[in-house]
């Protein structure tokens, strides 16, 4: 069994446009890491030197791994790894709140 990674459609590039791919390793980090070495430069859309970036969201679990251990957050077999882009909002305008 592996660690299921569900991947958003603006990195699938990477993925050969997999939707999700498999990964090992005891951390999330360790994880990113056995992921870059079978899909080339997936690793630094996710991580820079800081961490996580800035605008990717990660979840184990269901978990924002920002509120767990970050890049340190413990991974096993059977979990789910979901990275997500962040959205932001636009400016004014017609619509709600309006």
């Amino acid at each position: 069994m592996a660690i299921e990674v569900r991947i958003p459609t603006i990195l699938r590039t990477y993925t050969d446009g997999a939707k999700a791919v498999e990964g090992s390793g005891d951390t999330l980090d360790e994880l990113f890491t056995d992921l870059e070495s079978r899909h080339p430069g997936i690793r630094d859309r996710i991580v820079d030197g800081n961490g996580l970036r800035r605008f990717v969201n990660v979840y184990l679990n269901d978990e924002d791994v920002r509120f767990l251990d970050g890049l340190a957050s413990k991974v096993a077999d059977g979990d789910n790894v979901t990275i997500l882009p962040a959205v932001a909002g636009g400016a004014g305008g017609r619509g709600a709140g309006r």
